[in-house]
Formats: C-alpha cells, sequence, structure tokens
C-alpha cells in the first residue's frame, strides 16, 4: 500500500472512531463516515471490504488504545492499584463528555448481540486482556470484571444522562464502589 492510500485509510479509519464513540458501530453510514473524512463514498472500497469491516477494525483499534493506556501504567503498580487510577480517569467528567479516544464499549455494548460475530471475539479478547492487567491476583478475576461491569455501566448511564448534577453523582458513586 502507497503512503497516500495509507495516509487516507487512517483518515476513514479516525473519522469511523470517532463516529462510534459517539454512536456506535451500526449507526453511522459509509457516507457520513467518508464526509467526516472529507472523502466521497465512491472510494471506500479501494480501503475496506464493507462497513462491517471498516467499524471492525476501528472497534479493535480503539480498544487497543484503551489497554495501551494500562500498558503505560507502573508495571510495580498493583492490579488494585491500577483499577483504582483506571477508574479514577474512565469514570471522570472529562471521559464522560470526550468524544476523542474514549473507550467505544459505552455506545457499542448495546450493539453488539446484533453485529457480526468479530465483534463479540473483539470484546471478549479486550475483557481478556483487561482482566488480566486489572486483577491483583489470579484469585482476583471476578473482582476485576465486575469492577469493568461498574465502570462501564456508570459511564454508559452518566452518558446518557448528560452532563448535569445527576450524572456527576452517577460518577462519583460508580467511582467510591471500584475504590
Amino acid at each position: 500500500m502507497n503512503d497516500k492510500k495509507a495516509q487516507t485509510r487512517e483518515r476513514i479509519l479516525q473519522a469511523a472512531s470517532s463516529a462510534l464513540i459517539q454512536r456506535g458501530p451500526a449507526e453511522p453510514s459509509v457516507g457520513e463516515v467518508m464526509g467526516a473524512a472529507g472523502l466521497t463514498v465512491g472510494g471506500f472500497y479501494a480501503h475496506f471490504e464493507s462497513k462491517d469491516a471498516l467499524m471492525l477494525e476501528a472497534f479493535t483499534q480503539l480498544l487497543a488504545h484503551r489497554r495501551g493506556l494500562l500498558d503505560e501504567m507502573d508495571a510495580g503498580l498493583s492490579g488494585e492499584e491500577r483499577r483504582a487510577l483506571t477508574a479514577a480517569f474512565y469514570l471522570s467528567r472529562k471521559h464522560r463528555d470526550s468524544t476523542e479516544q474514549a473507550c467505544p464499549i459505552p455506545a457499542s455494548v448495546g450493539e453488539l448481540g446484533r453485529l457480526p460475530e468479530s465483534f463479540r471475539k473483539a470484546l471478549n479478547e479486550h475483557m481478556e486482556l483487561m482482566v488480566a492487567q486489572l486483577a491483583a491476583s489470579p484469585e482476583d478475576t471476578d473482582k476485576a470484571l465486575a469492577d469493568m461491569a461498574l465502570m462501564v455501566g456508570g459511564l454508559s448511564l452518566a452518558r446518557a444522562l448528560g452532563p448535569g448534577e445527576l450524572s456527576d453523582r452517577l460518577l462519583r458513586a460508580a467511582k467510591s464502589a471500584v475504590l
């Protein structure tokens, strides 16, 4: 793939990622994504086989980015300390209100059952890797799973409520439950 084609592909992926974070993987159309990338629909199939292929790649890239943030944490931190730092960011107003590089799971979780199996497979792999990073010990995996469910659910509800006192209280309550 030449540089220009690779750059164009990356622009399309960035536009798809932004749309996915805001509205999930099913809703944005190819036309919307291409328009956001400053391109016409006609060039789409030179880069991706289908809309599902594009959204799956955007989804997996966003998930990998989230794991990368955990990888950057000090390796000497315990799983419990990692969960506390993760919850402090994940359940923040800044993350709730972000539309760039935010976690794609809250916007996607309701749609995954209706999408190709490859989306659920990507989420399963991500969850297993996240649990391994967040568990204080092998015996602590259920606690890490419960905390992840609380964080995703808390962020989903806070985003649905929008900025405001109730949403802020929900974020604080969920964070307190994780910590």
